[in-house]
């Protein structure tokens, strides 16, 4: 005990002074900013004084080059984004956590427009009054869609608050029980119809709900029939479910407004390309639903945003509630969002120029050859230290979409010779530029769905580096 005590204490006491760090690194540290050069040197040396109090067994008297050296590489990430590109060789094409959709050539200098000059955001060209923001993309959505009227929110979620507020607040919202889903970050269907004002009344079993469910529960507390499209969950086998066509003659029937949660709405129909059948929103919207949001960053393809589309009356309700106010969209997102619908008046060109569709449809042979470039760059460079090979694999739709469904696909798979996979998982996540793939099979796999050919350089470039560089230590 004496012994780990002199010993703490003689960790502690070796522990460099900030000043003296500072003067040390004196014009090494380039064009990082002082104060958060000095804010880096803190952290660390904080970091290594708590580590020797708890014990931390790898605590080590270090020399002077030795804490120059960690202090630059601490300065180093304190001065980099957070919010930083990564190489995504997880085959999940609409990844939640890394972005979701990426955004075409021509949505990007639509931000860049958006964000360097001046905009007429708010502002009427043609008779030069103050004008308003939604209506630079409702007619472009009604085009596409059929709807009425359009409007857009921050997000698919918002949509959902947005309408069951303005048209059910204090009265009741009928729901299938097998359609009360939880989305990405444990919100669900339940807690936002709570959380709008609206009683829920559920309605039918989980695997089967007749329209005769919905009919027996309406009484003068109903407001509104609500379908919400189970996008990241399936049931099957012995089930039942009303349809779109089916609940609007009741709700017109009992004058109930009818309204219908996509999630992951759709404006091409993708079976065509081997994917499952997916409701479209002009299906949904020509089947009468007075209501209908979705999503803009999922299979849209484009930034994040929550469409509200239906019949010009209900929307402009929607459009009148202060809420709206709080869950409006700003430029960068209505200048990205208007660029990546103009490409949906060509479904050719939409299937060829956004990202998310392309990376959809793109033929399977198109991705082995993707993975056998990336092969040749680096096989004979890394085959030393790490084993490499080519399989098919699978990939996923992704942001709860198809959640059933895989994509045929090809994979560069890699099994370290001289590390532990999961020390090279946490490796390729450390680079400069990140590289996310994932584990099988005691192997970690980069599907080239995910990889554009753009990216190849790079990605071989650093696979080279990491093998060579020292990172395997």
């Amino acid at each position: 005990m004496h012994s780990l005590m002199t010993d703490k204490k003689q960790l502690l006491c070796a522990l460099p002074k900030i000043d003296e760090c500072l003067a040390g690194l004196a014009g090494r540290a380039g064009s990082v900013p002082p104060t958060l050069v000095k804010l880096a040197v803190r952290h660390c040396i904080d970091l290594e004084r708590q580590r020797i109090l708890t014990d931390d067994p790898d605590c080590q008297l270090l020399s002077r080059e030795q804490w120059d050296e960690r202090l630059l590489e601490a300065i180093t990430l304190k001065n980099q984004m957070n919010l930083r590109r990564v190489i995504n060789g997880t085959g999940v094409v609409i990844h939640t956590n890394l972005g979701r959709s990426l955004l075409s050539t021509s949505m990007v200098d639509a931000l860049q427009q958006a964000g360097a000059h001046y905009t007429n955001l708010e502002f009427d060209l043609s008779n030069g009054k103050r004008g308003s923001r939604y209506s630079l993309v409702e007619e472009i959505i009604c085009d596409l869609t059929g709807a009425e009227a359009a409007l857009v929110v921050n997000n698919n979620a918002a949509a959902v608050l947005l309408a069951l507020d303005t048209l059910a607040s204090g009265k009741e919202v009928i729901v299938s029980r097998g359609q009360l889903v939880e989305i990405g970050g444990s919100f669900r269907i339940p807690d936002v119809i709570a959380k709008s004002g609206a009683r829920l009344v559920e309605v039918g079993a989980t695997n089967r709900t007749h329209l005769a469910d919905y009919e027996r529960m309406i009484n003068d507390e109903t407001a509104m029939l609500l379908k919400v499209h189970t996008s990241n969950f399936r049931i099957i086998g012995f089930t039942s479910e009303v349809s779109a066509e089916e609940l609007v003659a009741l709700g017109h029937a009992k004058s109930l407004p009818v309204m219908e949660d996509l999630g992951s709405g759709s404006l091409v129909d993708l079976s065509p390309f081997g994917l499952p059948q997916e409701p479209t929103v002009q299906q949904i919207v020509k089947a009468g639903v007075d209501v209908v949001t979705f999503s803009g960053d999922k299979l849209l393809g484009g930034p994040q945003a929550g469409l509200i589309v239906g019949k010009k009356e209900v929307i402009d309700r929607i459009k009148r509630n202060p809420l709206n106010r709080a869950l409006r969209i700003d430029k960068f997102t209505l200048a990205s969002l208007e660029a990546v619908l103009r490409n949906y008046y060509d479904l050719e060109q939409a299937l060829t120029t956004i990202p998310t569709l392309k990376m959809l449809t793109q033929p399977v042979d198109l991705i082995k050859r993707r993975a056998q470039r990336l092969m040749r760059r680096i096989h004979a460079k890394i085959q030393p230290t790490c084993s490499l090979s080519l399989q098919p694999t699978m990939s996923r739709v992704g942001g709860g979409a198809m959640p059933e469904h895989g994509l045929s696909s090809w994979a560069v798979t890699f099994k370290p010779l001289q590390i532990h996979l999961s020390a090279m998982e946490q490796g390729l996540r450390k680079l400069s530029i990140p590289i996310i793939g994932r584990m099988e099979d005691d192997s970690l796999l980069l599907d080239m769905r995910t990889v554009s050919d753009e990216e190849i350089p790079d990605l071989a470039a650093s696979l080279i580096s990491f093998f060579r560089c020292g990172e395997l230590s």
